[in-house]
């Protein structure tokens, strides 16, 4: 890729967000019906591509279980209210009713209360009772700490999921946490991110992920551009990191590890898009925290907005739009592309020409400059 010249002494690659990318029909069109959007991460089969953010505003186990019977796969965090408190319903609806800057303040104090092992293993235990696929997250600061309970409560997939993940952290301060050895000692599927380039992604597969996280974990109440300075555009990371599993799949002889779009996923267009630049499958976040079951109550916050130091991410208002069957399946009553995502993919893909995923991937993109 081009080089750009931002001054003489520094040059740096031009990137593209999804909003610049736009999908190029094919000679040939399908019907919707015929199009398949299902998605399989190691022994675990999806009806839909979709991996919600594990966020105390969109993902409870109640929800978690709702999402799991429409077919996509919730991740509840760990280190959010669930493991915290006994119930958090009137600490989430204090939350929703926090103004300004008093809510951050407050979150981080709601934040501060211990985690709780017990607790992480009845939410698992809840979860799997419903009989659908259970994945739990911890950042890689805990994961040390407490993936003994997720594996002894029986979660099926686990995901270490921080601002920046990394195959090799250094510290002087504590022991990392040695990925490596860290996944090959586990019996359950993991699913490591965020990362944005090429390298990082190309360590993070060969650390035994079964997937990767593109991006910095978050897109409407995330704050992290402005706090740390730290951006890549999402289509272009998507890319990249697509290019690391492909030359990752014949270094190791035929290991295929997906790579989930995580952040930024505000619309229909975006998940369309996500698949088109390399992702198998996207993490979503605010437009579930729009539905009338969220536990956000029409708001929405990631841990980011909690950090205990250096908070990332703002405490949003969303509004709620409708059911979550509603915002995923339809029918959709508005023209923004917030309702009926699947529907809409679907649609796209049966306009490009493409009956499955991993073949959708191939279709064409142009850099198309997003006009209001």
């Amino acid at each position: 890729m081009t080089q750009v010249e931002i001054g003489r002494g520094k040059s740096g690659r031009r990137g593209y967000a999804l909003d610049e990318i736009g999908i190029v029909p094919s000679r040939r069109t399908r019907d919707p019906e015929e199009v398949s959007i299902s998605w399989q991460i190691d022994a675990y089969r999806f009806d839909l591509p979709v991996v919600v953010s594990p966020m105390d505003s969109v993902v409870s186990p109640k929800t978690a279980i709702e999402i799991g019977r429409l077919g996509g796969l919730a991740v509840l965090d760990l280190e959010g209210l669930w493991t915290r408190y006994e119930d958090p319903s009137s600490l989430l609806s204090e939350v929703a009713e926090l103004r300004g800057e008093a809510a951050t303040k407050r979150l981080q104090e709601i934040y501060a209360a211990p985690i709780s092992d017990e607790l992480i293993g009845r939410r698992i235990e809840e979860i799997r009772s419903a009989g659908v696929t259970t994945a739990a997250r911890l950042s890689p600061q805990r994961t040390a700490q407490h993936y003994k309970a997720v594996i002894d409560a029986g979660a099926d997939i686990f995901v270490i999921r921080g601002t920046t993940v990394s195959a090799e952290h250094v510290s002087g301060r504590a022991e990392p946490l040695n990925l490596k050895q860290f996944i090959y000692e586990l019996d359950v599927p993991v699913i490591v991110g965020g990362c944005a380039t090429y390298t990082a992604a190309l360590h993070l597969m060969r650390t035994g992920a079964a997937g990767v996280l593109v991006g910095f974990g978050g897109g409407s109440g995330h704050t992290t551009r402005t706090v740390l300075g730290v951006a890549v555009p999402m289509a272009t990371a998507i890319g990249d990191v697509a290019a690391a599993r492909r030359d990752y799949l014949d270094e190791s002889g035929g290991r295929y590890v997906h790579v989930i779009a995580d952040g930024g996923m505000t619309s229909s267009g975006d998940i369309a898009k996500a698949i088109a630049c390399g992702s198998d499958a996207v993490m979503v976040g605010s437009p579930l925290a729009r539905a009338a079951e969220a536990p956000g109550r029409g708001h929405h916050w990631g841990s980011e907005a909690h950090h205990g130091e250096l908070p990332r991410g703002a405490r949003v208002e969303v509004g709620t739009i409708g059911t979550m069957a509603q915002i995923l399946h339809g029918p959709s009553s508005v023209a923004d592309g917030s309702m009926n995502l699947m529907g809409a993919l679907r649609r796209t893909m049966a306009t490009a020409g493409y009956s499955d995923l991993k073949e959708f991937q191939r279709v064409e993109v142009v850099v198309a400059p997003h006009t209001h």
